[in-house]
């Protein structure tokens, strides 16, 4: 299971739990600094952090040997497919860290120097992990995608003071993961972390958002995908029992964004809220380095 994979999804729950429970009176949003709740947000945002890490070294690092502080080049593994990940996971641990000290009543500036930097934090201090270890040595592909993560969620508040871009996720399965299931994934399950043939990272943006005058449906999002197949290995190695032939696509497509959607159930709209970073299934025009030339009718 692949590390930023890991603490985007225990993130994610940690926000469903946030989100579904945005019913009860004190966990509305306070209109000025409430020093309870800040004190509360630093206290957990520490402990969940820091005991992330701690598992992270046991459950990941202890079976494997440790070095002195190095960086290892993984800047052309998997087509850059890691490198997206990481991009996304920054970008929502960011959005958490945001939309927990909005609640507090917290200023917008410190929202963004303190909430939205979270996922940079985190990952960079992952990173330090890794450099530590003789197995797998600090990425700078990597510390540079949280980078632009995060800029791509600081730079819209200080331009839009909202998310009219956002990122998406789609996985769909592939027969590669029954070549390397160990590496790949055995399930649906571990594939839709492991696989990176099936997933799809996107940019979805919201088209009403750019014209807030027009009749636009609020909630049509147009959206461009990156994704890459024909991969067995992180690097272009081939092997003649397992030959790999790896490529990338480009994908246009629509999207909705849930959050916009008028539904006066309060459920619903914390569910819509959370599961938003999932690109729903739509027609889709793909480009890849073949030269080929796609019409998906349905795309995952």
């Amino acid at each position: 299971m692949k590390k930023n994979n890991i603490a985007f999804f225990s993130i994610l729950l940690l926000f469903t739990t946030f989100s579904s429970a945005q019913e009860a009176s004190f966990l509305k949003k306070s209109d000025t600094l409430n020093s309870k709740r800040r004190n509360t947000v630093i206290i957990t945002e520490s402990v969940l952090t820091s005991g992330t890490l701690l598992a992270l070294n046991q459950l990941w690092y202890k079976d494997y040997p440790h070095s002195s502080f190095h960086f290892k080049n993984d800047n052309n593994d998997w087509k850059q497919m890691d490198k997206a990940g990481h991009f996304m996971t920054s970008y929502y641990l960011g959005k958490v860290g945001m939309e927990v000290l909005d609640w507090t009543g917290i200023s917008k500036k410190n929202q963004l120097i303190y909430g939205a930097t979270l996922g940079f934090t985190f990952l960079t201090a992952v990173e330090i992990l890794d450099g530590f270890s003789e197995e797998w040595g600090a990425s700078s592909g990597d510390i540079l995608a949280n980078a632009a993560g995060t800029g791509l969620l600081v730079g819209q508040e200080l331009l839009w003071n909202e998310q009219r871009v956002t990122v998406k996720y789609s996985f769909h399965q592939t027969n590669y993961a029954k070549q390397r299931p160990s590496t790949l994934g055995e399930n649906f399950l571990q594939q839709s972390l492991k696989d990176y043939n099936g997933q799809t990272y996107w940019l979805s943006a919201n088209i009403w958002s750019f014209h807030k005058e027009s009749d636009f449906p609020k909630w049509l999002n147009v959206a461009f995908g990156y994704g890459a197949e024909g991969m067995l290995y992180g690097e272009t190695k081939t092997t003649n029992s397992m030959p790999q032939d790896p490529y990338r696509q480009f994908y246009l497509s629509l999207d909705l964004d849930l959050t916009k959607i008028n539904t006066k159930s309060k459920l619903l709209q914390s569910v819509f809220s959370v599961v938003n970073f999932i690109k729903i299934p739509s027609p889709t025009l793909e480009i890849n380095t073949k030269g080929q030339l796609k019409f998906h009718y349905l795309y995952f």
